[in-house]
């Protein structure tokens, strides 16, 4: 069985991955906003153990409800899709690192705003087998950027 890999979501007002693998973000950290919901970004810090380097693995970020249902929304075209963004995450090994070494890998999506109303949603990220989510919850009538 492969080593667990330590997985973060934080939800922020804005997040930027550069080519060093950092994530650079505004407004992180979270849990209430808006409603409907402002354009956000949602940033993955991951982890991964050596005996998982040079290894695709499936990775799949979506927006679910708060009974873990996925959010769906419609488009221009009157269709209505589920919110997700998925691929593959391969992360290379570099030689030089103590085989206890986590070998850090990170990146941010940004969200545009979202017409969904109030209540409690979640992201959730599937990293091979492992789940994480964060939750949160819109309010109608609240600013996103006010503690008010």
């Amino acid at each position: 069985m492969a080593a667990p890999i330590d997985i973060q979501l934080i939800l922020c007002d804005a997040a930027v991955s550069d080519p060093s693998g950092k994530v650079h973000m505004l407004g992180a950290g979270w849990s209430v906003t808006g409603a409907p919901i402002a354009p956000h970004a949602v940033v993955v810090l991951m982890g991964i153990p050596r005996d998982r380097a040079n290894q695709k693995i499936p990775l799949r970020l979506q927006l679910c409800d708060e009974n873990g249902q996925p959010v769906q929304v419609t488009k221009p075209d009157g269709e209505r899709t589920p919110i997700v963004h998925s691929g593959d995450l391969e992360i290379g090994q570099p030689p030089e690192l103590a085989a206890e070494t986590l070998i850090d890998a990170a990146f941010s999506v940004s969200i545009p705003p979202l017409q969904l109303g109030p209540g409690r949603y979640q992201w959730r990220v599937q990293v091979g087998e492992q789940v994480v989510s964060k939750s949160f919850t819109a309010q109608q009538g609240r600013d996103q950027y006010t503690s008010e």
